[in-house]
């Protein structure tokens, strides 16, 4: 359909695991927030040095939850951007799966990726 969704990812890049995945309808602020409250839940943020494009969104949630970040465009968050690149690259060979299911569905899916990447 024609609904858009954004994937919210935090990874570490030492390990390059998977630490929390999400699909919001957009992308502000309070939702940023709202994936930093979930990421906080599962796992000790407190201390973490986030890395991040220059998305305002997540700069404005970082920011607003009190995290250190810095923007970084290249260097040590390529590694990152290899399990997004993976995830895009599949999510790509299965569109016309995604494009007709319900957003809880593709969730469902992108957890379980995150599942079989962490243990591969």
């Amino acid at each position: 359909n024609d609904e858009q969704y954004w994937l919210y990812a935090a990874v570490d890049p030492e390990t390059n695991r998977i630490l929390h995945s999400r699909l919001f309808p957009t992308y502000t602020i309070p939702i940023a927030r709202e994936f930093l409250t979930e990421l906080a839940e599962k796992h000790d943020v407190e201390d973490a040095l986030f890395l991040v494009d220059d998305a305002d969104d997540l700069i404005g949630g970082l920011r607003r939850e009190n995290y250190s970040y810095r923007v970084e465009q290249h260097g040590f968050r390529n590694s990152v951007e290899r399990v997004f690149r993976e995830v895009e690259r599949r999510t790509s060979s299965f569109s016309n799966c995604f494009s007709h299911v319900d957003p809880p569905t593709a969730e469902t899916w992108l957890q379980a990726h995150a599942v079989w990447w962490n243990h591969a």
